[in-house]
């Protein structure tokens, strides 16, 4: 098994933080794994992404141009990697900032309300963990509770009083995606 995944959003969104979680819940529960964050000179606001991909044996090249999963927590990030997206692949999109639907049939496709969802935890900050949740549901490489556990070591002290939260965040984004499907509409 070995899974390729590319996390992108703006600068704050928690793209690079969320694949970092994913790397460290990885090798914490034997896989091999490799992480490479990319992002733009801007601090908040520019691009960011980041390269995960995690296998049971190890891996040849941590570089991937065609993922078996996206998340893309904005629109320029819908647009990007909605073409990239390996057939039968998931592409996990952020339907509180693309309104645009995925035209691709042959991946699945999973909208969560990931800002609405993190806003009534606390705060938006806790995107990224909507979507990691959602994705997890669909791609079950680890488990929600492996994730779960792996936060709780790496979350920096100064979000330490937001972890239920972001376990809640992660539970709900997680449910969402198990939801039937609810009609997208379209932008045009």
């Amino acid at each position: 098994m070995q899974t390729s995944i590319i996390i992108s959003g703006f600068g704050g969104q928690g793209a690079l933080f969320a694949g970092q979680l994913l790397a460290y819940a990885g090798m914490e529960h034997g896989y091999h794994v490799t992480w490479i964050p990319s992002y733009g000179p801007e601090m908040r606001g520019g691009t960011a992404n980041c390269t995960v991909i995690i296998s049971d044996e190890p891996i040849g090249a941590p570089l991937v141009n065609y993922p078996d999963i996206a998340v893309a927590l904005n629109l320029p990030s819908f647009e990007k990697y909605q073409p990239l997206v390996k057939p039968g692949g998931l592409f996990v999109v952020n339907s509180s900032m693309v309104t645009a639907v995925a035209e691709r049939q042959d991946i699945d496709v999973v909208y969560v309300p990931a800002n609405e969802i993190a806003e009534q935890q606390g705060t938006v900050k806790m995107t990224n963990m909507a979507t990691l949740g959602a994705l997890l549901a669909k791609r079950p490489i680890l488990s929600l509770e492996a994730v779960q556990e792996t936060l709780r070591g790496h979350l920096p002290a100064s979000k330490a009083k937001l972890l239920q939260a972001n376990f809640r965040v992660l539970e709900l984004g997680y449910a969402a995606a198990t939801q039937p499907k609810v009609a997208q509409q379209s932008s045009i």
